[in-house]
């Protein structure tokens, strides 16, 4: 086996050695992403596959809250395999992460859905969810790391950059592979069981990634520190400690939460919005968000160079801004030009639900056992599935709630005590006649793909992007620096596992929850724009630079 020690020049250039490091460490976290975001790209579909038993509304939000998990236990990863990193090393560590990540992806492509074993299919699906989101808490931290580490003074941002494209590249890689998928079997056939093949395909991206690795030597700075002896016997205790616990708080709260949301709210909840919301066409809207990504992505190796020459925390502080002061007008931006017709039928014909307000409910539920039964969580329910925007006025108590769509008015029904037949009959009737409604008045089933403004909606998109390439792109090279070497492994991992894992990974799942209950498109918005803020404001206050920071010590 073959490995690589690199030497830095005196002019600190890119040298072959250096390429070696990056582009290995690169390759194999890009396919670590892969694997981590098919879930997440096919949510919808694994909805229908393995929360079947569930109302549809509830069911999507359990499909995400599954799709969150991995994201729940990321830190945990992060302590555990941080704290491994710093003892034994970078490289075995992220090794073993790769193994675990590959192998749970194949599995998921192999496991039954519901219909087939009942609930046994969820259960198992969130525990190889789990079973991810603990591998790439160890990932990235080891791969930032490794690749700061083997990075010339003057071009750590830049360096570590090339990391940082990883997670959108992985996102590219995994929607090009479904969009081949989808288009060469089509949409009922990948709908059934095509989606399976983007899953089981990992296995050969899993041998590939872990060839590479097995190339690759341990970071200089470690095998230093380990002969000289500083080494850190209990890094994660030690990561908690005084004031490196204050400074990780602040970094989780100051840097890592809004560079989390910005990043989610700008590629998979855009994704989410398009689809769900706006009912956009799969392939249009992945051909969009890949297009968007493609146009955006040498942008995180400009703000790595840019945070070169004039420091991380500026651009980080201001992707937080303009996402906080831009998002609202962009996504209904997005509603303009990707689906006209909704705010066409809104502003001729608004939907609004007239309901004794005890009776309407906040629909969210994490465990997917509470029904919602009452007249008003089924009038908008059936709203929020048809992507319809809607109000709710008071009416009389304990009446029955109405939906009135222009001059139509629809009597909603209450499911508690129905028989299954009688249920399913109630159901069709209000959604029969709901549906004519919605229909006279203009509120469109689908996006008209002959209306989308491509071109408009594909830059709406680029710009969100671009916020994800000004939070992210110097992050990686501004944690590193905030640490010293014998546990940076794990003192950088936990606040960045936190902020992404807990408050990116449950955006869409808390943004959907808010639209659901409120029946306003843009509601869920206000929860990446707070974070952001947040954000921006302790940053600003209490985080300092740190370009041009000795990270030897």
């Amino acid at each position: 086996m073959s490995s690589t020690t690199v030497k830095h020049s005196a002019a600190g250039e890119l040298t072959k050695g250096h390429k070696k490091v990056i582009f290995a460490s690169s390759l194999g976290t890009v396919f670590e992403w892969y694997d981590f975001y098919l879930y997440g790209s096919l949510a919808a579909i694994i909805a229908k596959q393995f929360f079947s038993g569930v109302n549809p509304t509830t069911g999507m939000i359990f499909a995400l809250l599954a799709f969150a998990a991995g994201f729940f236990v990321r830190p945990f990863g992060a302590a555990f395999f941080g704290s491994l990193g710093d003892r034994i090393g970078r490289k075995y560590t992220f090794l073993v992460t790769i193994l675990i990540m590959g192998i749970s992806t194949f599995l998921v492509g192999v496991l039954p859905n519901y219909e087939t074993i009942g609930m046994a299919a969820p259960v198992i699906l969130i525990l190889l969810r789990l079973a991810q989101g603990l591998a790439m808490g160890g990932e990235y931290g080891g791969a930032a790391t490794y690749v700061a580490e083997h990075a010339p003074d003057g071009k750590r941002g830049l360096y570590t950059a090339f990391i940082q494209t990883t997670a959108t590249l992985g996102l590219f890689l995994s929607l090009l592979v479904i969009l081949a998928c989808r288009l060469s079997l089509g949409t009922e056939a990948f709908e059934a069981w095509g989606w399976r093949i983007p899953f089981l395909g990992s296995i050969i991206l899993l041998g590939v990634s872990v060839w590479i690795r097995l190339q690759l030597s341990e970071s200089p700075l470690f095998q230093q520190m380990k002969s000289e002896g500083k080494g850190s016997k209990t890094p994660f205790r030690d990561s908690v400690k005084g004031g490196n616990l204050k400074l990780m708080l602040l970094v989780l709260f100051g840097a890592t939460a809004g560079q989390a949301v910005v990043w989610y709210g700008g590629q998979f909840y855009a994704l989410f919005f398009l689809q769900s919301m706006l009912k956009v066409d799969p392939t249009v809207s992945y051909l969009l968000i890949a297009a968007s990504l493609a146009l955006a992505t040498p942008f995180f190796l400009f703000f790595g160079w840019l945070s070169d020459r004039i420091g991380r925390k500026k651009i980080i502080m201001a992707g937080c801004l303009l996402a906080a002061v831009t998002y609202m007008p962009i996504f209904k931006g997005i509603t303009h030009s990707a689906n006209p017709a909704i705010e066409e039928a809104r502003a001729t014909s608004p939907a609004v639900v007239i309901a004794d307000p005890a009776t309407c409910s906040f629909q969210f539920d994490p465990v997917g056992i509470r029904k919602f039964t009452s007249s008003c969580d089924v009038a908008t329910a059936a709203l929020t599935r048809a992507g319809v925007p809607h109000s709710i006025q008071a009416g009389p108590v304990g009446s029955v709630a109405q939906v009135q769509v222009g001059g139509a008015t629809v009597t909603s029904y209450e499911a508690a005590g129905l028989s299954k037949e009688d249920a399913k009959a109630q159901g069709d009737t209000f959604g029969a006649a709901l549906k004519g409604a919605l229909t006279t008045a203009g509120y469109p089933e689908k996006a008209d793909t002959a209306r989308i403004n491509i071109p408009m909606t594909l830059f709406l998109l680029w710009v969100l992007v671009i916020y994800v390439t000004m939070v992210y792109g110097p992050i990686a090279a501004y944690l590193v620096e905030l640490f010293p070497t014998r546990i940076r492994y794990t003192s950088m991992s936990l606040p960045y596992h936190i902020g992404n894992g807990w408050f990116g990974g449950f955006l869409p799942a808390i943004s959907f929850a808010l639209v659901a209950g409120t029946g306003n498109l843009y509601y869920g918005l206000w929860y990446p724009i707070g974070i952001a803020v947040m954000t921006l404001v302790i940053g600003t206050l209490f985080l300092r630079e740190t370009k041009d920071v000795d990270i030897t010590k």
